[in-house]
């Protein structure tokens, strides 16, 4: 998929929201899209709603808080769908995730200063982001990669291991919800309804 066919897909996808009060292609879940051209779609739409670092701020804050409060639900049906681990340790980790990945404050300007001149050095966002995540820790890993990649300025396409479906969705879905009752934009964060091994090469 290049830009053009990315750009049109963006605009079908915003036709289609002016028709309807839920996003196109929502199955049932914020977040959580029928097809993966959906699902960039409405992260390309969410992205440049962080352009502003205090947004970015205020969406990881409530993700931090989302991350907590839902962490031993989410440890929970980690270790009924998967079959791996215990409910502690994987609640231990969704605590550790939500309180300890760095945000924005780690994306300082740099000045370099010399004999020729100043340079400065300002990070800039890729824009949609494609993210792998496993079944081992999948709440964790959505959890750190939504803080570290918005606080970059991105917004993510989840693609995760089929045997973490449900509890990926639900980590999704709970960090949308926190991030637009903070006030952001909505599908920052999204994934496909039927996750599979082919979807991993196309989102990325």
């Amino acid at each position: 998929m290049n830009q053009q066919d990315i750009e049109q897909v963006v605009k079908a996808v915003l036709l289609k929201m002016k028709d309807s009060s839920q996003p196109a292609g929502t199955v049932h879940d914020m977040g959580v899209f029928a097809s993966l051209d959906d699902a960039v779609a409405a992260a390309t739409v969410a992205q440049p709603g962080l352009k502003r670092v205090a947004m970015r701020q205020q969406v990881i804050q409530a993700i931090r808080e989302a991350g907590e409060k839902y962490a031993r639900e989410l440890a929970e049906l980690a270790v009924t769908e998967t079959g791996m681990g215990r409910v502690e340790d994987k609640f231990a980790k969704n605590v550790a995730q939500a309180r300890g990945t760095p945000g924005v404050e780690c994306l300082t300007p740099q000045v370099l200063t010399g004999d020729n001149g100043l340079t400065l050095i300002e990070n800039a966002p890729w824009g949609v982001v494609a993210s792998v995540t496993p079944s081992t820790n999948p709440a964790a890993t959505v959890i750190n990669n939504a803080i570290s990649l918005i606080a970059a300025g991105n917004s993510v396409v989840f693609a995760p291991h089929p045997a973490a479906k449900k509890v990926s969705q639900r980590a999704i879905t709970l960090l949308n919800q926190a991030v637009v009752a903070a006030g952001g934009p909505a599908n920052l964060l999204v994934t496909v309804a039927k996750p599979g091994y082919r979807h991993r090469p196309a989102a990325v």
